[in-house]
């Protein structure tokens, strides 16, 4: 299996995080209107998030100009999946949790599956043996 689809899945990667983190940076009150879910007190509840997610963002734009150069940030995007994932799914399947946050964990879990075997595939060719 070659390494040409790496670059495209970081770049979608940044594009989908760093369009998430503007639409809670710039109408968070309006998402959580259209969803039917009561916002929390204070909007930098949800602000200081969507910021981390744009640093994120950067990264994954980072990653795809040099995949080999920095396949050990593939780990990180890998941490921040694996923690929304976990915290998702665990309240979805104890106290519940807003419908509105389950299809992120779900393409969340996509993403950290192909991050894990990016990471994998760009790996020198001994380690992989």
């Amino acid at each position: 299996m070659n390494e040409k689809w790496v670059k495209p899945l970081f770049i979608l990667a940044a594009i989908y995080d760093g369009f998430l983190a503007l639409a809670f940076l710039i109408v968070p009150a309006q998402i959580f209107a259209m969803y039917g879910v009561t916002p929390p007190n204070h909007m930098a509840y949800i602000q200081f998030p969507a910021l981390l997610l744009l640093v994120f963002a950067v990264m994954f734009f980072r990653i795809a100009a040099d995949p080999h150069g920095r396949r050990e940030l593939i780990l990180y995007g890998c941490g921040l999946k694996l923690a929304y994932c976990l915290t998702a799914f665990l309240y979805d399947i104890t106290t519940g949790i807003p419908s509105m946050w389950m299809p992120w964990a779900w393409a969340d879990l996509v993403f950290l599956a192909l991050f894990l075997a990016a990471w994998q595939r760009l790996a020198p060719a001994a380690a992989r043996s």
